[in-house]
């Protein structure tokens, strides 16, 4: 027998379906001022001939990209589940928080090629331009991540503030390598720079793409221990066993869940099932959970002819996807 009940939660991947009206402005500004940053930052890397500049406003680009395709998914959340798209089209957001962390990638293999290529062959760079335009980087960054700082726990969110974020950081880098090159006037200091820009790119998005690839590929979501939610069913009174258990992202806000419940008791009855609702969402930000209750033959843990599940897995298998191997 089934049960499924569909209820809000309020941790890391509770139940969202759409951003908060202050994240779309968020996006908006975001992308208008960051696209006119690029223009300007690229200008004057051309003019002053600072790959640093250059560098910064190629990664720069990519964010404006990338927001764009955050929004985007965000926006896809909202279309309502239909006969093809049973969940709607939720998942966009993981493939968007993907598709952000390899874009950056991207970006970080095009600066590393060029800075080499400056550190062959040095050539003179404006300091002085390189640092009044990055300073206007760490304004323009710095208030776009402000507006992104209240959707932490949100993953496509969460991607747009670190990567504004660490624009920021790289544009306080860039005013800190002109004033070197002013202060000492060697020129390798710009594509010196550019590397330690690609490298804090590449800090900043590694748990990213970890994270958006575990998802994408039907991983427990970060924050959530599946021995710790087989040990909170199977405390439940009446539970006797717990099996086939499988937890998976549905979105970047939303976690769902699916388990068998061994209850040789009989059925618990609605009023049960509500509760293990309750205590999922309460505690692991659950909010999208089928419960199927099992009533087994008193006395014995073989649950093999009477699961239907184990006949198709039992030979390959064994494990559910917590790695519990089944009784």
């Amino acid at each position: 027998m089934d049960a499924h009940h569909h209820s809000a939660g309020r941790q890391h991947h509770g139940h969202s379906h759409a951003p908060q009206a202050g994240h779309e402005r968020a996006f908006a500004i975001g992308i208008m001022l960051n696209l006119a940053f690029v223009a300007i930052e690229a200008g004057y890397g051309f003019w002053a001939d600072s790959m640093a500049l250059l560098s910064d406003a190629g990664h720069n680009l990519s964010d404006v990209l990338g927001l764009a395709i955050a929004w985007g998914a965000a926006l896809l959340a909202r279309r309502g589940p239909t006969e093809r798209f049973t969940y709607g089209l939720r998942s966009s957001s993981i493939l968007a928080a993907l598709f952000n962390a390899l874009l950056l990638l991207v970006a970080v293999g095009g600066i590393l090629w060029e800075s080499v290529q400056r550190l062959i062959e040095p050539t003179p760079v404006a300091a002085g331009t390189m640092m009044v335009v990055a300073a206007i980087g760490i304004l323009v960054n710095g208030f776009t991540a402000f507006l992104f700082m209240g959707g932490q726990h949100d993953l496509n969110i969460r991607g747009a503030f670190l990567h504004m974020v660490a624009d920021a950081a790289v544009s306080l880098g860039v005013v800190l390598g002109g004033l070197a090159i002013l202060w000492t006037g060697a020129d390798w200091i710009d594509p010196v720079l550019s590397l330690v820009i690609a490298a804090v790119i590449v800090w900043g998005t590694w748990g990213l793409l970890k994270q958006s690839l575990a998802l994408s590929l039907h991983g427990v979501p970060h924050g959530i221990a599946v021995p710790a939610v087989r040990r909170s069913l199977e405390a439940m009174p009446g539970v006797a066993r717990v099996h086939h258990l499988h937890v998976w992202a549905v979105s970047t806000t939303e976690t769902a869940m699916t388990a068998h419940l061994v209850m040789p008791g009989g059925h618990p009855g609605d009023r049960f099932l509500a509760e293990a609702q309750r205590e999922l969402r309460a505690h692991f930000g659950i909010g999208h959970a089928t419960l199927q209750i099992e009533i087994h033959r008193p006395g014995t843990d073989d649950h093999g002819q009477e699961c239907p599940l184990d006949q198709h897995v039992h030979a390959h298998e064994g494990h559910d996807h917590g790695g519990h191997p089944h009784p």
